[in-house]
């Protein structure tokens, strides 16, 4: 096999290796409003569950020239964000939203998405999304880089409302078919549910 040392490896081909092996990675659409109340979104694939008591989620919001970006500095300021799952039938407009706009301009209103107000918190999700999520900002983690600057802001946030579509719930269970997750691989590919199979765990 293939040994490669990552500490004479460039930072550009760890996340080669990282983005090329772990597959598919689910994708969080990420609201935050800034202080100016604009409505930021962007989708990250460094994303997952944390723990479910309280439910927790984490995403991985990678800086830019060692800044951290509008998502980053939103959830900080306001201490709470949304996460939505992306489905297939609303993927174009969330790869929209991952064009570099100023801090001024909303993606939301760019990819021609629906802000729908939240019930705990002050960020808007978007109606388009069949499970959203708001969150409090539980922890946010610089980590990473070289230097003395992080590479990285870990958010973690601690779910304080679910919203889920009722065509997707069935006796305490989402149906992930219907549900139609997109996620990510390397460069411009993605890849939609495939073949689902069963295992029994070990007692």
């Amino acid at each position: 096999m293939l040994s490669r040392n990552p500490e004479e490896m460039t930072p550009l081909e760890c996340y080669k290796f990282l983005i090329g092996t772990v597959i598919p990675r689910p994708i969080a659409f990420v609201t935050t409003l800034s202080q100016d109340g604009v409505l930021n979104a962007a989708p990250f694939s460094f994303f997952n569950v944390v723990t479910s008591d309280p439910p927790m989620i984490s995403v991985s919001v990678q800086r830019q020239g060692g800044k951290p970006k509008d998502t980053s500095r939103n959830a900080m300021d306001r201490g709470a964000f949304v996460v939505h799952i992306v489905s297939e039938p609303y993927t174009e407009p969330i790869n929209q939203t991952a064009a570099s706009l100023p801090p001024a301009q909303s993606e939301v209103e760019l990819a021609g998405l629906t802000p729908v107000a939240s019930e705990v918190i002050e960020v808007p999700g978007v109606r388009e999304a069949r499970v959203r999520m708001e969150c409090v900002l539980e922890q946010a983690l610089p980590l990473g880089g070289r230097g003395g600057v992080p590479a990285c802001d870990l958010l973690i946030g601690r779910v304080v409302r679910f919203h889920i579509d009722e065509s997707l719930y069935h006796e305490g269970r989402i149906d992930p078919h219907q549900l139609a997750p997109v996620a990510r691989l390397a460069g411009n590919d993605y890849s939609l549910l495939g073949r689902v199979f069963t295992l029994e765990r070990p007692k």
